[in-house]
């Protein structure tokens, strides 16, 4: 039997009470707006609620940002133990993150967090409020706009277990241990990928630029993209021809390589492929703005997509494959045009885009070296992206588990 067993013999034979976070709360209050502009790099520490999702984890003890108090309406200080929360965030699924502040200076806390005061482990609060199921009540019953909100009301309702404080400290001891060793072992890994990344692209760029193939690279030959295809796009598509209900997936330039927000009808898709141009499955298409120089090869699968955002070459196999083009596109050719409002990629950039080209053997063979590469690197079934995944689910699986009491009734 190990201590933290011993300990829950001892102190809690009837198993751990469960509490909401209102029951337990000394205080609990909303923070003071605190503007980007207003942050310095000297002054009162402060957290700004965008920082809890970016900067902080579990806990931490020193302020990343600092303003000046006396520009801060009605001002709201948190001190050491508490536990702050973001009460805005982008997605229901991360909503009110939280963290304890284990420092031993007097901070400011920014709008939209929720600061609590209590009498428990601070770290152990912090831990029980990344659970699973903690998040799961901390996801319920929101309301979706651009932005998702909860409240204090909604903090206070969270329920979590509350056992004696020794057996908190305990607790803390050995999630803090794991989160150490789990975190040394992402480093590693973390690591080991960006240096995998690094040499996929370096023998990308001697591959495409064919250095590593001496004396073959003769037979290769430089064309523009507009002298070995057409620059193409779909036809305009109107607001009024979509909606979320539709038959086939409609791929705006937000939304492009990601999950579709809008469709089309069946009908309508089948005049518009037959009567103008549309993507052979194979081809590479490519955003020409948002993130300019984006790839997605096309599945063959009916979907439609927003026209001059989204383009593709409509080029001759014979003379190039569409997996060189899409390895090629990656060392981004074309020069992007920067004179409006916004950067684009015009359909003269890629036109006058100039590629290496070899003959078709050769382009199979740095295909299949690429795709070997790319898999290694990007594949989250193989390789160390699944491996670090596997790393953190375990870490997930082991945290709730310790934090799953019997409950005292």
């Amino acid at each position: 039997m190990n201590h933290l067993e011993k300990l829950l013999r001892e102190l809690c034979p009837d198993g751990v009470e469960y509490k909401k976070l209102g029951d337990i709360a000394v205080d609990i209050y909303r923070g003071s707006g605190i503007k980007r502009e207003q942050v310095t790099e000297t002054g009162v520490p402060c957290v700004r609620y965008g920082e809890i999702y970016t900067t902080y984890g579990i806990w931490f003890n020193k302020c990343v940002s600092h303003t000046d108090a006396s520009v801060v309406s009605s001002p709201k200080y948190f001190e050491h133990g508490d536990i702050l929360f973001a009460i805005t965030g982008e997605s229901v699924e991360d909503i009110a993150k939280s963290c304890a502040y284990v420092g031993h200076e007097k901070c400011l806390a920014g709008g939209d967090i929720v600061v609590l005061k209590h009498k428990q482990d601070p770290k152990y609060l912090s831990y029980a409020l990344a659970t699973t199921d903690a998040q799961r009540q901390k996801s319920s019953g929101k309301v979706k706009s651009k932005v998702v909100h909860s409240s204090v009301p909604a903090i206070k309702d969270i329920v979590i277990p509350i056992p004696p404080l020794p057996v908190q400290s305990e607790i803390v001891k050995i999630l803090d241990n794991f989160t150490e060793l789990t975190a040394e072992l992402t480093a590693e890994l973390t690591a080991e990928l960006t240096a995998r990344k690094k040499q996929y692209e370096y023998y990308r760029d001697k591959l495409l630029t064919l250095d590593a193939f001496g004396e073959g690279a003769s037979d290769c030959v430089w064309r523009t993209l507009g002298e070995i295809g057409k620059v193409s796009m779909c036809k305009r598509i109107m607001k009024a021809e979509t909606n979320p209900q539709g038959d086939v997936p409609f791929f705006k330039i937000g939304t492009f390589g990601k999950a579709p927000d809008a469709y089309i009808a069946q009908d309508k898709f089948e005049e518009y492929r037959s009567l103008y141009s549309f993507p052979k499955k194979g081809d590479i298409l490519i955003s020409a703005a948002g993130t300019i120089g984006r790839t997605v090869i096309y599945d063959g699968e009916p979907a439609y997509y927003q026209d001059s955002n989204i383009v593709w070459l409509d080029n001759d196999e014979t003379q190039v494959l569409n997996k060189y083009l899409y390895y090629y596109y990656q060392l981004q050719p074309w020069a992007v045009s920067t004179g409006g409002t916004i950067a684009r990629l015009y359909n003269d950039n890629i036109s006058r885009a100039k590629i290496c080209i070899p003959p078709l053997d050769m382009q199979r063979r740095i295909i299949s070296i690429l795709d070997r590469f790319d898999a290694l690197c990007s594949d989250l079934s193989i390789g160390l992206p699944a491996e670090i995944e596997a790393r953190q689910k375990q870490y997930e699986y082991y945290r709730d588990k310790l934090l799953t009491f019997e409950e005292r009734t």
